[in-house]
């Protein structure tokens, strides 16, 4: 089975439409997602129009600082510091990656962890880590949502992660951990990969490799979640090779319209959650 995460996030973006009329229906102001830009990297200005049009699916304001690459560390700072102490935002997150010369985690540190929607800032990763209430990065927050809308019992299973960034890979392994998987997490110093990743009932691939996961890495009857976007001859792939695996998983998700519209709709859902605490 093919489990499109573009339905999924349909279905998750109307239940928070639903929530957001009903704040406005009672006279209260609607929550608010602030997006840092610098510079004019093609990329981020095509995800920036995503979380655009995610908000004003879901009734959310939305509000955009562009600055220019040429802007300084402390300038940064300063301007999220000033949305910090504004009332009506809820949510901000500075779009990566930054230009050179600009410590990214720095800068993150410096976003108040009431409103850190991007759950990037070491308070909640800290939160994350020791399995308390906190907000957790958008894309891990999808990959769970996804092996839900699954019927994984993740409970005893035996999970594998390949890919151990803090956006990534690291958040959802302690997820998974978090709902009782043995989970082993690989990388690119890892031995045996495949006799450790076709022993998988769930495995999830974050390596922005195109297609490096196939049929050799998975076992019969796997969950695959495939995070990986990578464009080769111009069309958007995986990092699971889709069409080699098919006939042997039970359930995986596509390159486009899988993890990626969960991202955006649990970044939709983690700015409701902030305006709902705040």
């Amino acid at each position: 089975m093919i489990i499109y995460g573009s339905e999924l996030a349909l279905r998750y973006k109307a239940d928070i439409r639903e929530k957001v009329n009903k704040y406005k229906e009672e006279g209260k102001r609607i929550p608010k997602l602030g997006v840092i830009l610098v510079g004019d990297n093609p990329a981020s200005v095509s995800y920036v129009k995503g979380k655009r049009k995610a908000c004003e699916d879901t009734g959310m304001a939305f509000e955009l600082k562009e600055l220019k690459d040429t802007v300084s560390q402390d300038e940064l700072i300063a301007e999220i510091e000033k949305w910090n102490d504004d009332e009506t935002i809820d949510g901000i997150l500075v779009q990566l990656p930054l230009p050179e010369g600009i410590d990214e985690n720095a800068v993150i540190e410096h976003i108040d962890h009431k409103k850190d929607v991007d759950g990037l800032t070491s308070y909640n990763a800290g939160k994350l880590f020791l399995g308390e209430d906190g907000f957790v990065p958008c894309t891990p927050l999808g990959v769970m949502a996804i092996l839900k809308e699954m019927n994984v019992d993740l409970e005893g299973k035996n999970a594998v992660v390949i890919g151990r960034s803090s956006l990534v890979g690291l958040p959802v392994s302690k997820l998974l951990l978090n709902k009782h998987a043995t989970v082993t997490v690989c990388h690119s110093r890892t031995k045996n990969l495949k006799e450790i990743a076709s022993r998988a009932d769930v495995l999830v691939v974050a390596i922005g490799k195109a297609r490096f996961i196939n049929h050799e890495y998975v076992k019969e009857g796997a969950f695959v979640i495939d995070v990986g976007v990578n464009r080769v001859d111009g069309k958007l792939c995986g990092d699971v090779d889709f069409d080699d695996v098919i006939d042997k998983v039970s359930m995986i998700t596509p390159v486009p319209k899988g993890v990626g519209p969960m991202t955006i709709a649990m970044l939709m859902n983690n700015v409701l959650k902030a305006y709902e605490e705040r």
